[in-house]
């Protein structure tokens, strides 16, 4: 009705999930990337939240279009089903026959393992994704932890995409499931849409939906669209078709406030109250955890770091990178990189005679941090108050959401392993610095020679040397950190005296699940260079490789 009125071609705001209009935020490209580094995890579960609209729907269908050839793949949408009709949904959608009259948990099972094992023998790998999984009865998720016992000396045979409403991360939190709990090997929660991401979502499907002119809706009713729906896909579809309908009605070719405020008046029956900004991150990590926080019983645990040379340490979990106010200016001062000139060069490995050597100087500029000739590179950070951290089983989902510089260490046919700095990565390549220019290379390449060992710098607390001592000063720390975060509870905040370490464990495993990190109040590296991040610290961040220089 409105369109040719605004120059449309269509209504741009349907909820109906149109791949032409498909919209990945940061957010959403995050998420993507943690189904996708699930599919490498060697079986098991991977998780994915979101509030009702947030956009998991279209997460998950750019990862079906994104699922390798030799994966099959089972899709579950409606889980309200007993224990023998999951079983029978799966096997139907892996095209599997199963003996006449079956109706027994077995009558299933059977053939599914040896479908499962023939598939693998094949080189194939199995995908099972349920959709709306909070609707999963305790039962059914047991009947699953089962399945994903179905296993070869190698690896798991069934991996499990969970996909639903934040309140799935609460049902997984009971003691009654900590097994499958434990078997998550990755989880994100999709947040809402930040205002200036918000803003774009609507400029694109008016884009797509033909508009050439200027956009139909003022700052101040951007802003306020913000507010009143808080980011969420859906509600802004809701909210932007009555707005756009109300200027139709109106005459008016510019929508306003005034005429936003009407339309939440008549889609959502009331107007909600504006907000400043939705839910934090660790607000929403802090309400997910409730259900486990009030049954007690958490762990409080130190974990080991990788130190100096020493063997690898296996990272566990995503997280991000950043440092303590207090010592960050000695290093860092080269985190705010300056503008490239022009695009890198491509770089092709089978062509590159790398120095272990000149890669570690290259992450050690990054940080401002002199590096002497011959000079071992952990000993010299060590001098500058930071510590060497390495992984055995990172990927490239990790690296994005660490977003520092790091080594990747290469393999390539006939040649020794070698290490690459990494100081640039986007959605199709990464920038490493060669000969101190940066040089492209696709992520398919590299994906061919980096098997996931990395290596980067990261500043420990007060109170933390080669591990994490129950210490005062480490203590204090994570209290005044934790309680400069926003969403943080009052509990969290500084005090006299400062809170315990049973105190500090809820926090920081409310922190971890805001984060998508194992909630598991460890205090690691990951964990640590995370708050860091989170505080706000300036340290050497990741280029997209048109700005790197």
């Amino acid at each position: 009705m409105y369109a040719p009125f605004f120059g449309l071609k269509q209504p741009p705001f349907s909820i109906a999930p149109d791949p032409h209009y498909l919209f990945m935020s940061e957010r959403h490209r995050e998420a993507l990337a943690h189904l996708l580094y699930g599919l490498d995890g060697g079986g098991g579960f991977v998780l994915l939240t979101g509030e009702i609209g947030a956009g998991k729907t279209t997460v998950c269908r750019c990862f079906l279009e994104q699922i390798p050839a030799n994966c099959n793949v089972a899709y579950i949408f409606n889980p309200k089903v007993t224990v023998t009709e999951l079983l029978q949904s799966i096997c139907d959608e892996f095209h599997l026959p199963v003996p006449a009259g079956a109706q027994t948990v077995k009558d299933y099972v059977d053939p599914l393992n040896a479908f499962l094992l023939a598939q693998h023998a094949a080189g194939r790998n199995n995908v099972l994704i349920i959709d709306e999984a909070q609707n999963l009865s305790a039962d059914v998720l047991e009947q699953l932890r089962l399945l994903t016992n179905l296993e070869t000396a190698e690896r798991k045979l069934l991996q499990v995409v969970l996909i639903g409403q934040p309140e799935l991360r609460g049902m997984l939190a009971r003691p009654e499931l900590e097994q499958l709990a434990q078997r998550v090997i990755a989880r994100f929660h999709l947040g809402a849409l930040s205002e200036a991401e918000t803003a774009q979502y609507i400029r694109h499907r008016l884009n797509v939906a033909g508009l050439t002119g200027a956009l139909p809706f003022d700052a101040k009713a951007l802003r306020l669209i913000h507010q009143l729906t808080r980011g969420v896909p859906r509600r802004i579809n809701l909210l932007c078709d009555r707005a756009l309908l109300g200027g139709y009605a109106s005459g008016q070719a510019l929508v306003t406030q005034k005429i936003v405020r009407q339309a939440a008046a008549e889609v959502f029956d009331a107007t909600p109250a504006p907000s400043r900004r939705g839910p934090t991150p660790v607000g929403i990590g802090l309400a997910v955890l409730a259900a486990a926080v009030a049954g007690g019983g958490l762990t409080w645990a130190l974990q080991q770091p990788s130190r100096g040379d020493s063997a690898a340490a296996v990272a566990t979990a995503a997280s991000a990178a950043s440092s303590p106010a207090s010592a960050a200016p000695a290093v860092g001062a080269a985190s705010q990189p300056a503008p490239a000139a022009s695009s890198p060069e491509p770089l092709q490995l089978a062509d590159w005679s790398p120095q272990d050597a000149d890669a570690w100087g290259a992450l050690a500029t990054t940080w401002g941090l002199p590096l002497p000739d011959a000079a071992d590179p952990c000993s010299t950070a060590a001098q500058r108050g930071l510590q060497c951290y390495r992984s055995a089983s990172g990927s490239l989902s990790l690296i994005r959401l660490i977003d520092r510089p790091v080594l990747l260490t290469l393999r390539r046919p006939g040649q020794p392993p070698a290490l690459a700095a990494l100081v640039g990565l986007d959605a199709q390549q990464a920038t490493l610095r060669v000969d101190g220019e940066p040089r492209r290379i696709a992520l398919t390449e590299l994906a061919g020679a980096w098997r996931g060992e990395f290596a980067t710098f990261w500043r420990p607390p007060p109170g933390y040397a080669n591990r994490a001592d129950d210490s005062g000063p480490l203590r204090d720390w994570l209290a005044t950190q934790l309680a400069g975060l926003p969403g943080m509870p009052a509990s969290a905040a500084a005090s006299t005296p400062p809170p315990g370490w049973a105190e500090l464990s809820r926090q920081v495993q409310a922190f971890q699940a805001s984060q998508g990190l194992q909630p598991d109040g460890r205090i690691g590296p990951i964990t640590l260079m995370q708050i860091n991040r989170a505080t706000g610290v300036a340290e050497p961040r990741l280029n997209t490789p048109a700005s790197t220089d």
